[in-house]
Parts: C-alpha cells; structure tokens; sequence
C-alpha cells in the first residue's frame, strides 16, 4: 500500500533523473496525499515529459467519479487482468518522482506511522499508471495510480504491501508502452530487497494531510513510541448512505489506510 509519499529533491535534480525536457518549479512536500496532484513523467510522441495529475485513478469508462472508488494504488499481480487497470498497463505507464513514503505499522491503540526512503538517498521512480478521464461535458482530468506489490523482508514487518520501485537503468522500458513483452515489463514489479530501503518511526502529526513541514520526517524517540496512550471515548459513526456499486471496482484496494 502506498497512501502517502514525500517529494524533497530539487526540481532540477528531478530533472536530470528522470530525462524530460520540462523545466516545472514546484516546491518541497512533505505529506502528499490522494486526490492531490502530483508530478508524473510520460513518454508523449516519443519524449519524456512532466506532467500533473490527480492522485486517484478513474477508469475512462467510469460515467460518475462519485460513485466510484478512490483507486490510489493497483496491484502488481492483477494489473493485467483487472478492467480498472489492464488499458492503462498496456499503454499508459508512467512514473511518480519522490523521496520517500510512509507507511503505518499495527500496534497498540493505534497506528505508528514509519518513513521509508532509499538508503542511498535522492529522488526515485514509483511505478504508476495513469488515464484521461472525459466528462460529460468533455472536461478532462488526468488520473494516476501508484503500483504495489507483496512486500518481502523486514519491509513485511511494517505492511504487507509495498510501492513499486522502477530503477533508473529501467526507466525507459517501463515507459515504454509499444513493449510487446509483457513478461519484461511484469518482471520490473517487484519489491525491494532489505538493503535498498531503511526507515525510522515519525510523529502522528503525518496522520492529518494538512500537515506539511520537514519535522514530519524526522525520527522520534524510542520512548515516544512507546509511550502508553490514554484511551479515548470514540463517538458514534454518522450514518452514511450506501455507496452505489461500479461495475469493475476493485474491492476497496484504493482506500487509504
């Protein structure tokens, strides 16, 4: 799962990894979160370029985005076969710059939210995919997801699920959508070994998306983590209307948390 990730290295720095020929200033985040834009690359008429788009996939068939699930991330193993994703896997592959993600680890009375960045540190590419979607009216809105996989190693300790990382020397196969091996381009969708990630436990200051400063990712002490939480009172859930079913909805794999 990947519900939020971190984007700190110069625009110029982005720039030089990742090849395209745009120059886009846009300033550090440190908490981006679904339905935000976010910068994405693509391959257009044969260049990499930089694009925005809204975080949260929407099938181009889909007829109302508000009856349709938030489809934030899609899973590697699926991603040929589920309707939400297949067209996209086969020509529209992009990649998402950043710096890191968090990820929120079971424990206690709540959750403790982890940042997890390269080992080596700058900027990497997340594996993603994106659509067009067209309104009635032909307003557009482009749409990306982020790709996951089964985590493996220490990271399974934190989730089960882990974003994938495309490697620089890969960049253009992925990008690459007239690739008609498709076994290739599956065998980039894997997590990562132990030693190309490390992570620290941070303040639940990241669990609200209007929190957006440096200290979100600075490590906090042992004792903070463990330190007993007092139990609050949880008040009754307002009732919510029954969400319309779409055909093709993935199963709630886009929530949050």
């Amino acid at each position: 799962m990947c519900g939020r990730f971190v984007i700190t290295s110069a625009p110029a720095a982005i720039r030089q990894l990742f090849g395209y020929a745009d120059q886009p200033n846009f300033p550090s985040r440190y908490n981006v979160a679904p339905t935000q834009p976010i910068p994405v690359v693509i391959v257009d008429q044969g260049a990499r370029r930089f694009r925005l788009m809204r975080w949260g996939l929407i099938p181009s068939w889909v007829k109302d985005p508000r009856t349709f699930s938030l489809l934030i991330n899609a899973r590697a193993e699926t991603v040929q076969d589920k309707p939400a994703f297949r067209n996209a896997f086969r020509r529209r592959r992009c990649l998402v710059p950043a710096d890191g993600y968090y990820e929120w680890k079971p424990g206690g009375s709540r959750k403790q939210p982890y940042f997890i960045h390269p080992a080596g540190g700058g900027p990497i590419g997340f594996a993603g995919l994106w659509e067009t979607w067209i309104g009635p009216n032909g307003e557009e809105l482009d749409t990306v997801a982020i790709v996951t996989t089964a985590a493996r190693g220490r990271l399974a300790e934190l989730h089960d699920r882990v974003p994938v990382t495309i490697a620089p020397d890969h960049f253009a196969r992925w990008l690459e959508t007239d690739e008609t091996d498709s076994g290739a381009v599956m065998a980039l969708l894997r997590a990562p070994a132990d030693s190309e990630f490390v992570w620290h436990p941070v303040s639940t200051a990241v669990n609200r998306t209007t929190n957006d400063n440096p200290q979100l990712i600075l490590p906090i002490a042992a004792e903070e983590v463990e330190a007993p939480r007092p139990a609050v009172a949880k008040p009754a859930p307002p009732k919510r209307a029954a969400r319309v079913k779409v055909a093709g909805d993935d199963g709630g794999q886009g929530s949050l948390f």
